[in-house]
């Protein structure tokens, strides 16, 4: 076996990478073990797959598994030491007992192995917890899955359970915001079929107000575009206020948000909002999907950062996550609102009455050929808003 202190090759990379603190860590732990098997006792909540070198693994596996000899004959006689040798050889064969001696003389202090043990405790923790959030971020580009939104919220539980057990395993400290830069927020996305999506929203929010008004689970920053989304405000506002709702006072109400400019007319604006097909709460929870989906990739790339980091502590690393998931929480609280079908309310002593279901998806014919005018260009709410083609 190639000797597990000297560097090894990343082909990402020129030259070899150092080895990391933890390897450092794990070789003083099996050096104490090895030279004091009693300390075994010590470090019970350790397992072999906390190690990130599968020979330690291997090693510590067969510490576990041998009885500990009595201190003065493992004093006179290396016995165990052959012992451990043999058990672990069947996983990893390159082992040899120059490796073991060389483990031995790569441990500072025997009487330091729960602290060794702690140190390999918190990388495995550091790099389960990346594990954890890369499957969240992944989860959010499977097309494959019947539900994603269903697959990410599963994800996402299984991380925060993560999390609550590591709470248990390592003791706070003051100090304890990472100080890791934040990842950047995926970008939206802002394909023609999401596009027409929100057009089909606020058409079909425009002609059904009323239901509309129930609809306080979508907010504006649901949408991909900013221009449907100040129209979303336009339309939100008149219905606060309780004044009507149609094409013209939502134009009108566009014009005091400064919506109107050269580069889009009244009339195609009006044109925009004026083809309503289906529900606007079905059109509505396919928007509040996407806003999830995006969130959840933004959680998992922001987690993934802080556990990049070794400067981070366990502690930190649990801090720093949770405070990245409560911007997941805050959509998903709102995607359940608006998944959970609504029961009307009934009076005393009558019959329960059945549960409202969502609307479903509009027939392919009756979807328009176009949900709006074909206008060169939309009005740049923001730096960096490119041209798009509401045309579907």
């Amino acid at each position: 076996m190639p000797d597990s202190t000297s560097p090894q090759l990343d082909p990402g990379r020129e030259g070899p990478v150092p080895p990391q603190p933890v390897h450092y860590a794990e070789q003083a732990l099996l050096g104490a073990l090895l030279l004091d098997p009693q300390q075994l006792k010590t470090i019970a909540a350790l397992e072999p797959g906390h190690f990130g070198d599968h020979s330690h693994a291997a090693l510590f596996a067969a510490m576990r598994a041998l009885p500990p000899p009595a201190a003065e004959a493992h004093a006179r006689e290396p016995v165990w030491l052959n012992a451990v040798l043999h058990a672990a050889r069947p996983q990893a064969p390159g082992l040899s007992a120059a490796y073991l001696h060389s483990l031995v003389h790569a441990c500072p202090w025997a009487g330091h192995a729960a602290t060794y043990a702690r140190m390999i405790r918190a990388d495995h923790a550091r790099r389960t917890l990346r594990l954890h959030a890369q499957r969240l971020a992944q989860a959010t580009t499977d097309t494959t899955a019947p539900n994603p939104a269903i697959t990410i919220l599963a994800e996402a539980d299984a991380l925060t359970r993560f999390l609550d057990d590591l709470a248990g395993q390592f003791a706070p400290h003051p100090g304890s915001l990472p100080r890791t830069p934040l990842a950047a927020i995926p970008a939206w996305d802002t394909g023609e079929e999401a596009l027409s999506e929100e057009r089909l929203l606020l058409a079909s929010a425009i002609a059904h107000p009323d239901e509309f008004t129930t609809m306080r689970w979508l907010q504006a920053d649901d949408f991909a575009l900013p221009l449907h989304a100040a129209l979303f405000q336009c339309l939100s506002a008149l219905a606060h206020r309780g004044d009507p709702v149609d094409t013209v006072t939502v134009l009108w109400e566009a014009q005091h948000h400064g919506l109107l400019s050269a580069d889009i007319a009244p009339a195609d604006l009006m044109n925009l909002v004026s083809t309503p097909v289906g529900s606007p709460e079905y059109w509505g929870e396919r928007l509040l999907q996407r806003a999830l989906l995006t969130q959840a990739r933004a959680t998992g790339l922001r987690i993934q950062a802080i556990t990049d980091d070794s400067a981070n502590s366990p502690h930190q690393l649990i801090t720093g996550s949770r405070r990245a998931l409560a911007n997941l929480t805050k959509v998903r609280a709102r995607w359940q609102c608006a998944a959970t079908p609504t029961t009307p309310p009934t009076r005393p002593g009558s019959p329960r009455a059945p549960a409202t279901t969502r609307a479903g998806p509009p027939r392919v014919a009756d979807l328009p050929a176009s949900t709006a005018p074909r206008v060169t260009r939309y009005p740049h709410p923001g730096p960096g808003q490119h041209a798009v083609r509401p045309g579907r």
